[in-house]
């Protein structure tokens, strides 16, 4: 009997059960209304993918024979890019369909308050970044900028990072994506314990917000009808590829900006807000059974939180030292003071209840697992149509800011 050991361990998919498994088992232990939930596996993938890089990838590195498998990691990563953007995509798809019966409501009734704590969240993380760096000139220009995308978890405002210092070469660009993976960790992470610890900070009740919400959207109704619906596989499918083509459309801003487009996550949340707003397109039904899409939700964040784990546990646990733990202190207060300033312009000024307010902060922060976590919090999936409603907002904003901190501090 022949059994490579080594190849089953470092397996993406032995990985990713590895994480979720662990994960939601941590995920159900509680103090008072704190708990990991789902999330659980991002820690937990973060220290599996640390150990696993360290214990079989890194020993190979200087290997003339080094095993095919640990090649294809060196250059994919542990868990390969497209199946972390394939649960990504089902996990957008069946929040937003979940929560696209209220998006014409929300959108009447909040639309500008969400528009301005788009903009809000991400010029503050803007300001924060670029404040630490007059404090702190040793501070590296281009991680910087790598470091506020990374911490307001944004994808796209990576892009633009990136493709704003290509003329300077690969060390800049390197700089950048440095920045990024250590600054995405303590900006997923401070999203996900502001989501449990800013109700009970503030003590707001959330039960009550939720009474609260369901009266003012007076939708009682149609969720029960939900829950009665089936689940219907081509529907969601056309939900997701409609999704990538809006997210792959470009749109010309002007010399400074150049091209803006929402990306894949955002292109999906759009279409299945608007899609399954319409309801009904030929014989496809996009209402669709709750429970079902619950469970969906929950399968597909909790792998999606350990592929993150796993893909960046390395790169951000081997950095805590020198000038990587600057960094994550400058993440970690990039993240803070967008998502309290978030909270407290939004609470206090704007007047929004908080079940749609935490998803508008998560939206704000472009982040995903905060989502996640935001729903786990609230238990209710209309924080999804705040988060839908703030998202593109905050998305061109994250890409705008990043070419001005750049072009500012460089």
């Amino acid at each position: 009997m022949n059994f490579d050991y080594v190849k089953f361990v470092t397996d993406p998919f032995v990985l990713i059960f590895m994480s979720v498994i662990s994960g939601l088992i941590i995920g159900k232990f509680q103090y008072k209304r704190i708990k990991l939930g789902n999330s659980g596996g991002l820690f937990t993938g973060l220290f599996i993918g640390w150990f696993t890089y360290k214990k079989y990838v890194i020993p190979y590195t200087n290997d003339s024979s080094m095993p095919t498998y640990v090649e294809k990691i060196l250059s994919n990563g542990l868990v390969p890019k497209e199946l972390f953007l394939f649960t990504l995509i089902c996990f957008i798809a069946s929040v937003g369909l979940l929560a696209s019966t209220d998006i014409g409501t929300v959108i009447k009734k909040y639309g500008f308050k969400f528009m301005l704590l788009g903009l809000l969240i991400t010029l503050t993380g803007a300001l924060s970044c670029y404040a630490i760096s007059l404090l702190n000139k040793d501070i590296n220009i281009f991680a910087l900028s790598g470091v506020y995308v990374g911490a307001l978890t944004s994808s796209p405002g990576l892009a633009a990072a990136l493709e704003s210092v290509s003329s300077l070469g690969k060390g800049t660009e390197s700089m950048v994506g440095l920045g990024y993976a250590i600054g995405y960790i303590p900006g997923v992470i401070v999203v996900i314990f502001a989501m449990q610890l800013l109700p009970i900070i503030f003590k707001i009740d959330i039960e009550k917000e939720k009474i609260s919400f369901i009266h003012e959207m007076d939708n009682k109704k149609k969720k029960v009808d939900l829950e009665n619906l089936n689940f219907e596989i081509l529907p969601f499918l056309f939900v997701c590829i409609v999704g990538f083509f809006i997210g792959q459309i470009k749109i010309y801003l002007g010399p400074t900006i150049n091209y803006f487009s929402l990306g894949s996550t955002g292109g999906v949340l759009v279409s299945a807000l608007i899609l399954g707003h319409i309801g009904q397109l030929g014989f496809m039904n996009f209402r669709m059974n709750a429970k079902i899409l619950s469970a969906l939700r929950d399968l597909t964040l909790s792998i999606f939180l350990s592929i993150v784990g796993l893909r960046y546990g390395y790169s951000t646990l081997t950095n805590i030292k020198g000038e990587g733990f600057i960094l994550l202190f400058v993440a970690l207060v990039c993240s803070l003071f967008a998502v309290l300033i978030g909270f407290l312009i939004g609470r206090y000024v704007l007047k929004i209840n908080w079940i749609m307010l935490s998803g508008a902060i998560c939206g704000g922060m472009t982040s995903t697992p905060g989502l996640g976590a935001a729903i786990d919090s609230s238990n209710s999936d209309y924080v999804a149509t705040g988060y839908g409603a703030s998202y593109p907002f905050a998305l061109f904003g994250m890409i705008v800011f990043t070419i001005l901190l750049q072009r500012t501090v460089i």
